[in-house]
């Protein structure tokens, strides 16, 4: 029997396909209530940065676009969303609440306050599973623990998941007589105050649709060679599909379910399995973050507390502003800065040249991730910056330093992806474009490059740091 009006609060699922919180309340119910609510206080102190606001921003336009195109729309609130949805429920009549999980530690707090509350008014609540694979309390090891280790996990998840099928959208929302009042994407006033987005349009293009063809393109044209060109951030080998997932405008159920429809090939297949592995860290960092809540701030590793970090403001800045004077993390930091975001690879170098190169505690960089990224997923975000520091699950050992200089001559073999983003080096040759510094001055000037006024002199020197991380890590162990 249906209910006469049900309400869906949509949150990190901006989506109308592969949406069990909708597909439930429009089978239930006579009518159906799409709800968005703005409220800071939900993120535990994580509340989004500015290149997630502006995703944001476009994404609920996106979302609401597509409602009005099946004769719905979508009511924006902005508050407390136990009070909000309280009294949505008393001016509506609505006896259904739906809506798709989220794991952060206090998105899972607060869902189970307001899911009580609602029952203990009578109203039914029905909360799905609308961002993984699988939850993250089905996969456990042979003695009922969490994993730690990613390849087990990945292995164990697969071998339970059986056909993946989503959801197709509804050809129709049903609406209601009369619509609450609502709020306009504007007035949340997510859009940044200055104008450093200017480069995000040309980069990005958030919402359903442009998921969807971020991922045939991908499909199309970029996933047979997938296992061979993921690292090469010069070349365009990646899905770029991470803000899409984190904002769930598109599922890992359909990108699991359109990858094994393509037509497959011995040689597309291991690169497929290797793209889909890549959907399944996906999946370990929320597993993480469900069983080891404090690790966003704190470090899965124990021991890891002790270890002596520095703090220094002004090698903390010149990382931030790409001014180290290595090349390929400078590109790496302005292309986070342009667009947003930052190829996966060059994510790991820079990284590793803050915490190991400057000794900068990886917080550090998780929070400027954070505010930087249009991708910035809490469990993602952690999991990269504890790896990368070696104090997380599965994590490379602290005592693995990334050369950026060999990282850059392999992966950026032409320099190409420097060239971009480093604009000052753009005419120097391919032999001196990852180590200006060991170039002749005649090579530099013709280059029109004068290192330490054109572009910067070395803020430490490589081999001279690793041997004091390696010292401090030492330090540490014996601690």
């Amino acid at each position: 029997m249906a209910e006469a009006t049900s309400i869906v609060w949509l949150r990190r699922d901006l989506r109308l396909a592969d949406n069990p919180a909708l597909e439930f309340a429009a089978s239930h119910a006579d009518t159906v209530i799409p709800l968005f609510i703005w409220d800071l206080d939900e993120e535990g102190g994580w509340s989004p940065g500015e290149a997630s606001r502006w995703w944001l921003h476009h994404s609920l336009t996106a979302l609401d676009d597509s409602l009005a195109e099946r004769g719905s729309k979508l009511v924006i609130r902005s508050g407390n969303p136990h009070e909000i949805i309280a009294d949505l429920v008393d001016s509506t009549g609505a006896a259904l609440v739906t809506w798709n999980r989220r794991y952060e530690p206090a998105a899972i707090e607060q869902d189970r306050r307001i899911k009580e509350a609602l029952k203990s008014a009578g109203c039914e609540v029905r909360s799905f599973n609308g961002s993984l694979l699988r939850e993250p309390w089905e996969i456990e090891t042979g003695q009922g623990e969490p994993y730690k280790v990613f390849t087990p996990f990945w292995k164990s998840l697969r071998a339970n998941l059986g056909d993946v099928e989503p959801y197709a959208a509804p050809d129709t929302v049903p609406a209601p007589e009369s619509w609450p009042d609502s709020m306009q994407v504007d007035d949340l006033n997510l859009l940044p105050a200055i104008n450093w987005d200017a480069d995000f349009h040309d980069a990005w293009t958030p919402g359903e649709a442009g998921a969807q063809q971020r991922l045939d393109e991908f499909l199309a044209s970029r996933m047979a060679n997938y296992d061979e060109m993921r690292d090469r951030p010069d070349r365009a080998g990646t899905s770029e599909l991470s803000a899409h997932l984190h904002f769930g405008e598109i599922t890992p159920r359909q990108i699991y379910a359109e990858v094994n429809h393509s037509n497959l090939n011995g040689r597309t297949r291991k690169s497929a399995d290797v793209f889909l592995s890549e959907v399944g860290w996906r999946e370990f960092a929320h597993h993480l973050l469900y069983h080891f809540p404090e690790t966003t701030d704190q470090p899965l590793r124990e021991q890891f507390e002790r270890f002596p970090w520095g703090n220094s403001e002004s090698a903390l800045q010149a990382w931030q502003k790409g001014q180290t004077g290595y090349p390929i993390v400078d590109a790496g930091m302005r292309q986070l800065w342009a667009i947003g975001w930052m190829h996966n690879r060059v994510r790991m170098i820079v990284g590793s040249f803050l915490t190991k190169d400057l000794l900068q505690p990886w917080q550090q960089g998780s929070k400027w991730f954070w505010d930087t990224l249009v991708d910035a997923d809490l469990a993602n975000n952690t999991l990269g910056w504890q790896w990368v520091a070696g104090c997380g699950a599965d994590a490379s050992p602290f005592f693995r330093v990334f050369n950026p200089v060999l990282q850059g001559e392999k992966f950026d073999p032409d320099g190409e992806y420097v060239r971009r983003w480093v604009p000052e080096l753009a005419d120097l040759p391919n032999k001196w474009i990852h180590k200006p510094w060991a170039a002749s001055d005649q090579v530099l000037a013709d280059a029109g490059v004068t290192l330490g006024e054109t572009y910067p002199e070395p803020i430490v020197d490589h081999s001279e740091a690793r041997k004091a991380a390696l010292a401090a890590y030492n330090e540490f162990k014996g601690g």
